[in-house]
């Protein structure tokens, strides 16, 4: 396969997921800045934890000065300008998908481009008018309509293999990005989240709500949502599809049955991470801090990335 072919798909993939995961975590955010917030402001740190954890809030001062709860929300789903917006990252979906339309099914290219259709004329509409968790609704079943179609229709190719890697890259890369905030968002209290405190309750189980991973905590764990159990699930259970772990299983795999020497390097990384997952206990992660293994690991789903795409994705 052309490495130009196998960049499109894979970068159609990554931006559609990439929109989602916005989605999952505006909708989290917006949902918890109307909580009363005990003299912690006005939820608008709640509202700004999107801009922390994509690196734009420069970006957003820049053009927009203050915090403003109506502005955040427009900046993050359908502002043009943004580059990190739900908006644009749909916008650059379908521009990679309509690259590569003799590659995917019909299926595949009518929903993306339904979406793109759709998501101009709500941006036309406004979100006030819209109303911001059905917005985020919206967004999510699209991407979920998109992936049954793939899953549904696609030979299981080279095509189909990179348009999973997008999705697994960016999916690992989100579940660390969100767990990283709102652990730092509990602040002192992180280590104490099992302190029975509504605050900590909604906190840990709005991240868990925002991965859909509340139900399947319910059903290995017997306490109130806690730093401990929370970590453990999202990043070392291999049977909760927006893990880390699981995430890494897959990366592994599909890099395995890619043909060529030339992904060596990128294999080599992906199975290293992968083991370093499946012999991490969580003592060993809280022993180090939770916030300084995060940040260590990080740059490490950034380097895997980067080996993708210089093994695979560029040109020769």
């Amino acid at each position: 396969m052309l490495s130009r072919t196998a960049s499109d798909l894979y970068w159609m993939s990554r931006y559609l997921e990439r929109a989602e995961n916005l989605a999952r975590m505006l909708d989290v955010s917006y949902s918890l800045s109307l909580m009363p917030q005990d003299g912690r402001g006005d939820g608008l740190h709640e509202l700004a934890m999107p801009l922390l954890i994509t690196g734009t809030l420069d970006d957003y001062r820049e053009r927009h000065g203050e915090l403003h709860a109506e502005r955040l929300l427009h900046f993050f789903a359908l502002d043009a300008a943004n580059p990190a917006s739900i908006y644009s990252c749909l916008g650059a979906a379908r521009a990679s998908a309509h690259a590569v339309r003799g590659r995917i099914t019909a299926d595949m290219w009518e929903n993306i481009n339904a979406t793109w259709l759709e998501i101009r004329g709500i941006a036309q509409q406004g979100l006030s008018r819209y109303g911001m968790s059905r917005f985020c609704e919206w967004v999510k079943e699209r991407s979920h309509l998109f992936r049954g179609a793939t899953y549904g229709t696609i030979m299981r190719n080279d095509a189909f293999r990179f348009i999973r890697l997008g999705t697994f890259i960016e999916r690992a890369d989100n579940t660390l990005r969100l767990l990283d905030a709102r652990y730092e968002m509990a602040g002192d209290q992180a280590e104490a989240v099992t302190d029975g405190t509504a605050h900590a309750y909604y906190q840990w189980s709005a991240l868990l709500r925002a991965l859909s991973s509340f139900e399947a905590y319910t059903e290995i764990y017997r306490d109130a949502p806690g730093a401990r159990q929370v970590a453990e699930l999202l990043l070392l259970r291999a049977d909760v599809p927006r893990s880390l772990r699981a995430c890494s299983e897959e990366i592994d795999q599909i890099l395995a049955s890619l043909p060529g020497v030339n992904g060596r390097p990128a294999q080599r990384l992906a199975a290293e991470m992968d083991a370093r997952l499946r012999f991490t206990a969580i003592d060993e992660i809280l022993e180090e801090g939770l916030h300084a293994w995060l940040t260590d690991f990080i740059p490490l789903v950034r380097q895997l990335g980067d080996a993708i795409y210089s093994s695979y994705l560029e040109a020769a």
